[in-house]
């Protein structure tokens, strides 16, 4: 049976944070492609297939590793759009953010989040965490079959 290796989407608007975790993620040698997204509306757009992303293979990600504070459309509101659709209530979503705000926080886990992460300041801990959940989500945790 050959298998869809699913993507691993990074929705992150800042490109220092994005560029460590892309970098974290390629040294955890992850079979799984990495999607860098910007904002929560670009995500949703990759999410259904529309816009930039109307021709990319159908599927749910492997997991989304999500900012909060987002311009357009925050990770929150991705977080609930994704919760109240049929076809992704299921994919983790493993929020990476700067935000020790509680509200964040309880609002993150009210909506359904996988995995709450607050981003290390420090490179080396941001370095570890991001290549440490990529390996989990993407490789040891089982999900059921989406598709």
């Amino acid at each position: 049976m050959n298998r869809h290796i699913r993507s691993i989407l990074l929705v992150e608007d800042s490109m220092a944070d994005a560029e460590m975790a892309l970098d974290a993620l390629q040294e955890a040698n992850l079979a799984n492609p990495v999607v860098h997204l910007q904002d929560g509306v670009e995500c949703m757009d990759w999410l259904h297939g529309r816009g930039a992303w109307a021709t990319r293979e159908p599927g749910c990600p492997a997991v989304v590793l999500l900012d909060i504070k987002m311009p357009r459309m925050d990770g929150l509101e991705v977080l609930k759009r994704m919760r109240a659709d049929e076809r992704m209530k299921r994919v983790p979503v493993v929020i990476l953010s700067s935000s020790r705000e509680e509200s964040d926080l309880v609002r993150s886990w009210d909506l359904g989040v996988n995995a709450y992460v607050i981003k290390p300041v420090d490179v080396d801990q941001f370095f570890n965490a991001v290549r440490t959940l990529g390996q989990f989500w993407a490789v040891l945790n089982q999900a059921p079959e989406h598709e």
